[in-house]
């Protein structure tokens, strides 16, 4: 593969060449019309430095991993420098926010610099998030502080290296600037050191781009974009149309609800917790993006959020995720109706979602509890799990990688050394109850896979293999990033680094690294930034 040097990037800029622009071109704070986006450069800042860079990412535009160093590639990813090509803008959306129609958004801390496109004709936006302020910044600085960005820049390459879709994160720079933030929103703001993460994907259109338009009632516009998106990112579906029919729009929105669907299979089959589900936060391409104050279950709890803001409704818990999903595809087939007039096949895309689900889901509880099909009696078994969860704190990570290693041939006969094989995951040594119900459930899950065996003659090899293929090892636990905010706070930035390169390989082994393979250490129930967090960026 041919790599090239950061001027040699070729730029495609079709969303800036083929949807209305905003007419005013100043930048200042404003309701936007009758446009899809507005010009807007990032902020020069004082003293950038590179903290990390993906360079898988980098391949993705094909560009030179000697670039990375380089200080051109600090001065454009910081937002000091344009490179030839690069048409700076923000885009208009809206959303719902916690179930709430909240009106005009937009791209307030979020700077589109332009479409790469590489080598093999694929485009590739890159986008700085905290490059400073935009039309749609409303009452924010439109910056970004350390502490959210290392956040980004990590959770971005982990969430890939899963195998969850996502968006992804080329690099992260400090700005030498001071951000003020109230953290805790307490009232007792501080200042803090700014970064800027550079975050590609195929495009950042989210399901509010259509809202705000069909709210408006602006249908001109919103046919505008949605026939862009569909030519564009889902060309497969109007090859040699003119005009685009209203069984291409279903067919649009039907995709969106599959690949939605896979992504929240995903999330569920790794413990992840998105944690401001919006429909502004939501991407049409079915990638997770976003990420704010997310989490992955520590103790398995199905009504978990990171997120402070929804500490009492908890609206996107874990356990929530799945229907909160399926609501927003229902708020983005209200906004598209104006363009189909008709219910019923918007009704019948958002049932292939609940099939899409319900088939990725089964397929992903058998690889994790290591069973070649999915029976309609597993879900008593996994209900059964989830149950014993309750009566004592385990390890949702840990507990399905440790189950991995139950052997067929050599099944404890005492229950002392069934739950050994799973005791790791306890975060306190357990009463007698719960031993007595995770004893249980342990057999039942032996015979379970007696039966598998008898049909399907897998070896125990073979199903560890698989198993551990569904089950990391390593997730990027909030305690973890917080560590290394903590050094790259003081200056030191190779634990950023460190966990960079733990988490390409999250289902392997890594015994160098078996540090991480580790529960929430009790001092971080508590400490900021290790559990809970707020929408503070």
């Amino acid at each position: 593969m041919s790599n090239k040097h950061l001027n040699d990037l070729v730029f495609d800029n079709r969303f800036v060449r083929e949807l209305p622009a905003d007419a005013i071109t100043d930048n200042y704070r404003r309701q936007v019309f009758n446009a899809c986006y507005s010009f807007a450069n990032p902020t020069p800042v004082r003293a950038p430095q590179l903290v990390c860079a993906a360079t898988e990412v980098a391949d993705l535009i094909n560009l030179n991993h000697s670039e990375l160093s380089t200080q051109l590639f600090t001065d454009i990813f910081s937002g000091n420098k344009l490179l030839p090509g690069m048409q700076p803008f923000a885009m208009c959306y809206g959303g719902h926010q916690f179930g709430n129609w909240a009106g005009q958004l937009g791209d307030g801390r979020a700077i589109n610099l332009g479409d790469v496109k590489n080598l093999q004709n694929a485009h590739w936006t890159l986008q700085l998030k905290g490059a400073g302020p935009t039309p749609y910044s409303r009452t924010a600085d439109g910056f970004a502080v350390l502490r959210s960005s290392v956040r980004e820049f990590l959770c971005s390459e982990a969430m890939h290296h899963l195998g969850v879709p996502t968006t992804r994160a080329l690099s992260l720079l400090l700005t030498g600037e001071q951000v003020r933030r109230d953290m805790f929103y307490d009232g007792n703001p501080q200042l803090e050191q700014g970064a800027v993460v550079c975050r590609v994907a195929p495009s950042f259109i989210r399901f509010g781009n259509f809202e705000i338009f069909a709210a408006r009632n602006d249908i001109e516009s919103l046919k505008t974009l949605t026939d862009f998106t569909i030519r564009n990112h889902f060309s497969h579906l109007c090859e040699n149309q003119k005009e685009l029919t209203r069984d291409t729009y279903v067919q649009w929105f039907n995709e969106i609800c599959t690949s939605t669907a896979t992504m929240i299979a995903h999330w569920m089959r790794v413990g992840f917790v998105h944690g401001v589900m919006n429909t502004d936060n939501m991407s049409i391409h079915g990638l997770t993006i976003d990420y704010g104050p997310y989490g992955w279950l520590e103790g398995y709890d199905p009504d978990w959020t990171p997120n402070t803001t929804d500490a009492q409704g908890r609206r996107y818990r874990y356990i929530n995720q799945p229907q909160i999903a399926l609501w927003n595809l229902a708020q983005l087939g209200n906004a598209i109706y104006p363009l189909i007039e008709a219910v019923e096949p918007l009704q019948e895309a958002l049932n292939s979602y609940r099939q899409t689900y319900s088939a990725q889901w089964q397929a992903d509880m058998a690889n994790k509890l290591g069973l070649k099909n999915f029976n309609e009696s597993d879900v008593n078994l996994l209900d059964e799990l989830h149950a014993v969860f309750q009566l004592a704190e385990t390890d949702m990570t840990i507990f399905y990688r440790q189950i991995a290693n139950f052997d067929l041939q050599n099944i404890p006969a005492s229950d002392e050394a069934l739950i050994d094989i799973i005791k790791f995951a306890y975060y306190a040594e357990p009463d007698q109850q719960a031993k007595t119900a995770m004893a249980k459930w342990l057999r039942s899950y032996g015979e379970r896979l007696q039966q598998d065996y008898v049909l399907n003659g897998e070896s125990n090899d073979a199903r560890k293999i698989r198993m551990n293929l569904a089950n990391p090892k390593y997730v990027l636990r909030n305690y973890m990033a917080q560590q290394a905010i903590d050094k790259a706070t003081e200056g030191d930035y190779s634990a950023v680094e460190n966990l960079l390169q733990l988490l390409r390989n999250p289902y392997n082994e890594q015994p160098d690294q078996e540090i991480y393979f580790a529960k929430r250490p009790e001092w971080a129930r508590v400490k900021a930034g290790c559990s809970m967090l707020s929408c503070s960026s």
